[in-house]
Order: C-alpha cells, then sequence, then structure tokens
C-alpha cells in the first residue's frame, strides 16, 4: 500500500482512475470515504499496487496480432512496453496491455469536469488546428464558457450540454462526437487511418456546407458544485447550505451557483413560468431567477444566438431518451418531421410536449421561428452513472451527425 494525500478537485472516481484501480477497490481499503459524500484536501487514501492487464506471449505471436486482439494500436502497445519489437517476441514474456484508445483525446477519467474540460479543448485545438476554441463569457465565478467552432458553412448549427448541474455526463458525450468529427475531416499524414466516424456519409462534405457552433458545458460552476462539494471557505458556502436544504450531497443539483435554473431563463413566457414553478428564491432546482436572462451563463448564451442567427439548435440534457420538437405551435412544420428523423437515428421517442415555457429551446423556436430541439439521453437518475457513458456517447453522435446531414 502506499499512502496518496487528496488534492483539490480530487474524486474517489478520478483518484482510482489515476491509480488505475476501480472506485470499489480503492472504497474496501478506504471504508471512512463511502460514509461522506465528498473527499477533502488533506485526507490520507491508502492505494493498492496498480492491476495493469497484462499478458503472457504465446508461441508464434507478434506485436501486431495481439494489439488487434486487445482493440489497441501497435504503438500504444509498444510505448505500454518499451524495447518491444513489432516482429522480435519472446515466448513466455509478460507484456502489459494497455487501455483502449490511448490516442483518444477526450476520455472519462472520473467525473468529468471544468478541468478536464479546459485541457480537452486544448488538446484538441492543438492537434486539429482548423477548428475555434474560445469563450461566449464567464460564469458567475468568473469562469470561460467555452465553444468550439468547427467549419465556415452557410448552415448554421448550434448545440450545447451541461446547462444543468447534475447532467454533466452529456459534456463528454457531445465532446466526443466533436473529436470524431475532427478526425474524419482531418486528412493530414500524420492521422490517416485514425478517424472514429461511423456515422456514414463523409464528415469532409458536411464541412463545406456547415458552421458547427458547440457550448459543451453552460454552467461550469453548478458542475463543480455537483462534483466536487463546496467547502466553509466558498464565499456562498452559508447560502449553498440554505438551498440545498441543510444537504452536504450536491449531486441533485441542477441550479447554477446562484440557485438559477438556467434553462427557465429564457424570455419566453417567463412570468408564466415562474408561476407554475412556483419557486420564490434560490434552490437547488426550478427557480427561474429574479428576471430572465439575470444570469450570466444564460445571457452568454442568448448573447451568442443573437449575434449568429443559427438555422438549428439542439439542448442536450439527461435523463429519458426523448427529444422535444414543439413550443407553443410556434414551430416551424418541418421540426415535427426532422424530430421523427432524430428519434429514428438515436432509438429515442420523439414527444410533443406542453405545459413547459422558458426554456433556451423555447426561446429559440419564439425568437426566430427555426427548429429547436431539447434532446433528454440516457435513462436513470442524475447524475447518469459514468458507466452508461459509452452507450450515450454512441447516441449523441447519431443525433449529431443525423442534424449535420440536414
Amino acid at each position: 500500500m502506499r499512502e496518496y494525500i487528496v488534492q483539490k478537485g480530487d474524486t474517489l472516481h478520478r483518484v482510482a482512475s489515476a491509480f488505475k484501480i476501480s472506485a470499489d477497490t480503492l472504497i474496501v481499503d478506504n471504508p471512512w470515504a463511502a460514509t461522506q459524500p465528498y473527499l477533502i484536501s488533506g485526507q490520507v487514501l491508502y492505494i493498492r499496487p496498480s492491476t495493469d492487464r497484462k499478458y503472457v506471449i504465446q508461441p508464434g505471436e507478434y506485436a501486431r496480432q495481439i494489439a488487434k486482439q486487445f482493440g489497441v494500436e501497435l504503438d500504444e502497445l509498444q510505448l505500454a512496453n518499451p524495447g518491444l519489437a513489432e516482429h522480435d517476441f519472446t515466448e513466455g514474456k509478460t507484456i502489459v496491455i494497455p487501455e483502449d484508445h490511448q490516442d483518444q483525446i477526450v476520455r472519462l477519467r472520473g467525473e468529468y469536469g471544468y478541468e478536464d474540460l479546459k485541457e480537452d479543448l486544448a488538446a484538441l485545438a492543438l492537434r486539429y488546428p482548423f477548428i475555434e476554441v474560445g469563450s461566449i463569457g464567464t460564469s458567475v465565478m468568473g469562469k470561460d464558457i467555452p465553444y468550439v467552432r468547427i467549419g465556415q458553412g452557410t448552415r448554421k448549427i448550434h448545440a450545447n450540454a451541461s446547462v444543468h448541474a447534475n447532467e454533466w455526463l452529456t459534456t463528454p458525450c457531445l465532446l466526443r462526437f466533436i473529436e470524431q468529427y475532427v478526425q474524419g475531416i482531418d486528412g493530414t499524414e500524420e492521422h490517416i487511418g485514425t478517424s472514429q466516424w461511423v456515422y456514414g456519409g463523409s464528415p469532409q462534405d458536411l464541412l463545406e456546407h456547415t458552421s458547427l457552433w458547440v457550448v459543451p458545458m453552460v454552467n461550469p460552476d453548478g458542475v463543480e458544485l455537483v462534483q466536487q462539494g463546496v467547502l466553509p471557505t466558498h464565499p456562498l458556502y452559508h447560502d449553498l447550505k440554505k438551498w440545498n436544504e441543510g444537504r452536504a450531497d450536491y449531486r441533485g443539483w441542477k441550479a447554477n451557483i446562484r440557485g438559477v435554473d438556467l434553462n427557465d431563463q429564457f424570455p419566453a413566457y417567463w412570468e408564466e413560468e415562474v408561476r407554475r414553478r412556483g419557486k420564490i428564491g434560490p434552490s437547488r432546482r426550478d427557480y427561474a431567477g429574479p428576471a430572465p436572462l439575470s444570469e450570466p451563463e444564460s445571457k452568454a448564451l442568448a448573447d451568442l444566438t443573437e449575434r449568429e442567427q443559427f438555422d438549428m439548435v439542439l439542448s442536450i440534457h439527461s435523463q429519458g431518451q426523448e427529444i422535444y420538437w414543439n413550443y407553443r405551435d410556434l414551430e416551424p412544420k418541418e421540426s415535427r418531421d426532422w424530430a421523427l428523423r432524430l428519434a429514428a437515428a438515436t432509438g429515442y421517442r420523439a414527444v410533443k410536449l406542453g405545459g413547459s415555457d422558458a426554456g433556451y429551446k423555447d426561446w429559440f423556436i419564439q425568437r426566430f421561428g427555426k427548429p429547436g430541439f431539447t434532446v433528454e439521453v440516457g435513462l436513470g437518475v442524475n447524475p447518469l452513472p459514468m458507466r452508461d457513458y459509452d452507450d450515450i456517447a454512441a447516441e449523441v453522435g447519431m443525433l449529431m451527425a443525423a442534424v449535420l446531414s440536414w
């Protein structure tokens, strides 16, 4: 066993991932960790030796064959085993089998948080310099709200995720598609053969006609709160504890850091939504704020939309496996057909929704008269379990590929 001192931002899953063990194993060795909702900086965890996958070379085998058998790239296998030659193998030698897709930038290393997002966007921009990465504004706590833009086509499409704090799994799902998309576009010799595009058609053809704008984490303060909790040193500590009704666990929190539900913030019958929700002050969910667009996150998203005049928007939430496409009969006639098409691509249900106002999709339809969709990915209780990530990311990929082919 080795000792590890918990650092700011650590969670059980992040520490377990870093040491290549399971979170359950970590809890077995540190049973007290299961009795508190969050790790606290300075606590000591006991870490058992890593359990890397290992393999004994069989007679007649060679490196490329073993790499293919385990679904990894040859260079990844050689990187994990320095000095390993492609053809000169030693029968009976034990080698390490690396994790799948080591060359993939967007991966879960525990809960996917704001720091992961910044790191992955920087890596994507470095590897694929034809994409544009920037900020649409800042959150209440001063965090940049990043965007990614791909393409210069006349058809403008926008997608956003993590509007609600405990729906953070939508962020890496959307970014996984972005990485697949740019891999499919990139034709440099360095990256030929690395594309994971599996959706049919040609990404290069889509790029010619489309500008895709993605805001992968609208609510970074809220996501951080859900994943890491809050310490007494936080300027809103006492307020947050009151708004969370005394709970120390913030995993049920949907709002931003000021207790405002960002998807009840848009000027589309906002007053009626306030009456329907019945929340008169900050809360972990359903408080629409003191006025429409009072929060910097929702204001930044609205400003981007006004400036770019998108042709279609999607707001990706969880959970329910449903696609909402209408708003007070103001949606264009093609919205229903598009919802059915997206439902066929994902296996979700296209639903005509009533009794809801002030959402981003609602405001977009009312303001611009163009197709807008709220997509509820996955099934279960938020935050959705990380074991569902691969399946949901595949569904988001099918959704986005269908949209881009519009």
